[in-house]
């Protein structure tokens, strides 16, 4: 439940504030004087007050600016009310922080879209300074493989711009991850973080959640939304997995980046917004655009500065760091103490091919911890039965190159032989082999026949 304070010094208003917002379903509290009110802010952590400017003893401004000096994490966004609204007097709220400026006598319907919007509000920045406090922008990127420190320096470079940025990666690899550590360097940092997953929400509902919506245009539903471009103004919008998203979606997509304009669904005024884009997907856009399912121009305006993040597999060498910080984080989600993690464990993780990515790895860890709750070091009976199966062999395994190479060898072609269910003249043209060229092969490999 959303929490609302009324702060006016008029009992009639606090009384018909409190019964429509707790009619509305927020818990609400009311206060006749800013001490009172500052008082019980500094009690409760309020999502919204509701703040008049013309108070006994201190004026609602001085109250705003005592607010604007707590923590962010407990400081509630402030909409100024006044009987006696001027330009200036709104102007200077806006210069103390204050979130929006209602006129008395309050339009119900304004007040109430306000207050939403305040709240929604007040949740992306809880959203950012939480992302700020766990993830600093040096070691958002857990690893020291070489790809990882390429990523590191081209963000340290491209951040600060205002370059668009489409970030490719399979499933996985911790693309939002990117999207976020570039926001958190950029000059927007002080704004907020919004994300609109492109593949998770139905196509007829993202035009609405991508543009908004006005009153009539959503039937039954509340009368305004803001879409994901108007919350993010002054901020970061990061479009995940845009590739799934339609034709026509992409079209009007296409002319709000040309413009940093659009209309909100069942809108008429075109709304004006400041946006940094960044765009993710795991798909190969450009065979998208020649299958006719992505529009060309729309991969060159999102394509300005493509980052590439590589699958778990090319950089193994991180695995162990990762699987310590998850350590860490999940003994903290759960309660336990330290734990360790054998170097065999850790061996047996570094040999498995992680098609799921770093989530896989994630998920594997916090699955471990979970179905061992007595356990304080990890060995390798402790690891799902699907880790033990090395998808490459371990170079100790070997001791020339050519033992490696025949190694290699036999295992793609028992590989492509089995994809031919045993037909070898199948399992030749896989491999762009003569059918006696590969019976040679087989032969000295160690390969038997079983056509």
């Amino acid at each position: 439940m959303n929490h609302i304070l009324v702060v006016d010094d008029e009992a009639e208003i606090r009384g018909s504030l409190e019964e429509i917002l707790r009619e509305e379903g927020y818990g609400v509290a009311s206060a006749a004087d800013a001490d009172e009110a500052m008082a019980l802010v500094r009690d409760v952590p309020y999502d919204v007050v509701l703040l008049d400017i013309w108070l006994p003893g201190r004026d609602g401004l001085e109250m705003l600016a005592e607010i604007r000096e707590l923590a962010a994490e407990t400081r509630p966004e402030v909409v100024m009310i006044s009987g006696h609204g001027t330009i200036e007097s709104a102007v200077k709220a806006t210069k103390l922080g204050a979130y929006d400026f209602l006129e008395k006598p309050l339009s119900l319907e304004r007040t109430l879209i306000v207050i939403k919007n305040a709240i929604e509000a007040r949740r992306l920045r809880a959203e950012n300074e939480e992302f700020k406090r766990q993830f600093s922008a040096a070691s958002a990127l857990t690893g020291e493989s070489v790809p990882v420190k390429a990523l590191r320096q081209q963000i340290r470079l491209m951040a600060p711009t205002n370059g668009r940025v489409l970030i490719y990666g399979e499933s996985g690899t911790g693309k939002e991850l990117i999207a976020r550590s570039i926001h958190a360097e950029s000059l927007r940092r002080d704004g907020v973080f919004v994300e609109l997953n492109c593949a998770a929400i139905p196509e007829a509902h993202i035009e609405a959640e991508l543009f908004g919506y006005r009153h009539g245009a959503q039937p039954g539903g509340p009368p305004e939304q803001r879409g994901t471009l108007e919350r993010a103004d002054g901020g970061t919008l990061f479009l995940d997995e845009v590739g799934d998203m339609s034709l026509k979606t992409q079209s009007k997509v296409l002319s709000a980046l040309d413009d940093q304009m659009f209309t909100p669904v069942g809108g008429t005024q075109p709304l004006h917004v400041d946006v940094r884009l960044i765009a993710s997907t795991n798909k190969n856009l450009e065979e998208e655009i020649g299958k006719g399912n992505f529009r060309e121009d729309l991969f060159y305006r999102l394509n300005v500065v493509p980052f590439f993040v590589p699958p778990l597999r090319e950089r193994k060498q991180d695995i162990s760091l990762l699987v310590r910080e998850f350590l860490l984080e999940f003994g903290r989600q759960y309660g336990r103490p330290r734990m360790e993690i054998s170097e065999e464990a850790l061996e047996t993780l570094s040999r498995y091919n992680w098609p799921g990515n770093v989530r896989e790895l994630k998920n594997v860890i916090e699955r471990v911890l979970i179905l061992n709750p007595r356990v304080l070091r990890i060995e390798r009976k402790h690891l799902p039965p699907l880790t033990h199966k090395s998808g490459a062999r371990s170079t100790e395994e070997f001791s020339s190159l050519q033992q490696a190479r025949d190694a290699y060898e036999r295992e793609y072609i028992q590989k492509k032989i089995e994809e031919a269910h045993n037909n070898i003249s199948h399992a030749a043209e896989l491999l762009g082999l003569e059918r006696s060229h590969l019976y040679r092969k087989m032969k000295a490999l160690g390969i038997a026949a079983r056509e």
